[in-house]
């Protein structure tokens, strides 16, 4: 019996406050699991009509799956949460696009009609679980010459990148990195932030009275609002001698967890939940490792041509900045200036950070708040490169999009 494809909605997502990793981020005594059910919990207290029994899949991804990442993380943490039993779940790992792939695997399943609702997210605690903990790459990778060393290394990656963009500079890189924690500390005056965030109860330990106490986690932890080029000019290259790639104008290593509800748009409207984005096209596309940051390119060229449209009917960016160089290499393909006012409009990860696996949700989550504020905007695309040489992106339309207004 032929099966009709059924459409796809973005019904809601939240995400934890980002820390950042390590002995004095405020998720040192926090588990992995913890995050994500904190996620999982508050969805379903915004959402009160969502039966949590029609639930039909908990995707969670994680990059490094061991310790309280391991385990299953959707099924057991869907437990956790209180769902019933009867609600399955699993892991994914795409590495920094995990929660991007949860995203787009459960839509698969919606589409097709497997599913009606799920939910799909990621998490990453850096700080208990550093990236490529536990890993052992196969030495035949660089012996037999399949890639370059650098490929193993993130930020090398991405001066290998500023190599293939000769006249994308560190201060090009840096002015970027200024004008992303700009925006986001306005996107936190402006209140857009914290309507999508969940407070976490935290417990640190103060090493040195060895008093313990409690507190309560409300924004972002790695956010630098005073940041300017003179502060970025002097930081070290830590990943090549006389290099372009910084601290300041990278993503940092952080622990944080996201999660959403995807739905088909018949069992959203049914249901009475709302519909903040409708599902065009997605994909993923492999580039060279030693370039990983490349990768939102060739991913970009497929799903616009999936859906049938061009880099011009994008209205709204989100692109998650692993690093500037990345965001400006994409930007640079496509002709779009640097401080193009369609790109990134509440800042990116360079500010707010990237708990790799969780980061694909955050995209969404800014990208569904802005189609709310501007139904003038009919289609807009979330993407993300991706370790060892991947990109993913998707492409949204807006529900709320008025044709009175600008057709973009």
């Amino acid at each position: 019996m032929p099966r009709t494809v059924r459409d796809v909605v973005f019904v809601d997502g939240v995400r934890t406050p980002f820390g950042k990793a390590g002995p004095k981020g405020i998720y040192h005594e926090t588990r992995a699991d913890d995050l994500v059910v904190k996620a999982i919990r508050e969805l379903l207290r915004r959402n009160p009509d969502l039966d949590p029994a029609k639930i039909d899949e908990v995707a969670i991804a994680a990059t490094t799956q061991i310790g309280d990442q391991g385990l299953t993380l959707g099924r057991t943490a869907g437990i956790l949460a209180g769902l019933p039993q009867s609600v399955p779940g699993y892991s994914i790992d795409r590495m920094c696009a995990g929660a991007l792939t949860a995203v787009t695997a459960v839509a698969g399943g919606v589409a097709f009609g497997a599913y009606d609702v799920a939910l799909a997210g990621g998490v990453e605690h850096m700080g208990r679980h550093p990236m490529g903990e536990g890993v052992d790459p196969n030495p035949r990778f660089v012996s037999e010459k399949m890639v370059d060393e650098s490929a193993l290394f993130m930020g090398m990656t991405a001066e290998n990148l500023h190599d293939r963009y000769p006249a994308i500079t560190k201060l090009r890189a840096d002015e970027y990195a200024v004008r992303s924690q700009e925006k986001a500390a306005k996107a936190y005056a402006d209140g857009k932030i914290q309507q999508d965030l969940v407070p976490i109860s935290v417990r640190n330990t103060n090493a040195e009275v060895g008093e313990t106490g409690w507190g309560l986690v409300t924004s972002d932890e790695p956010m630098r609002p005073g940041t300017t080029l003179e502060n970025l000019a002097g930081l070290k290259t830590p990943f090549r001698t006389h290099g372009r790639v910084t601290a300041g104008n990278a993503a940092g290593l952080n622990d944080g967890a996201t999660a959403a509800i995807i739905a088909s748009e018949d069992f959203a409207r049914e249901n009475n939940l709302p519909v903040k984005m409708r599902l065009v096209a997605y994909s993923f596309a492999g580039v060279e490792p030693e370039v990983m940051g490349y990768g939102p390119i060739p991913a970009t060229e497929k799903a616009l041509a999936q859906a049938g449209l061009t880099i011009d009917d994008i209205g709204l960016f989100e692109i998650n900045e692993a690093f500037a160089v990345q965001v400006l290499a994409f930007l640079e393909h496509y002709g779009i200036a640097d401080d193009d006012a369609r790109v990134n409009q509440y800042g990116g990860a360079i500010a707010f950070g990237h708990p790799l696996a969780s980061s694909g949700v955050r995209l969404m989550t800014q990208l569904a708040r802005q189609f709310e504020e501007q139904p003038h905007v009919r289609y807009g695309l979330t993407t993300m490169c991706v370790g060892f040489g991947m990109g993913a992106t998707v492409v949204w339309e807006n529900p709320h999009f008025n044709a009175e207004g600008d057709s973009k």
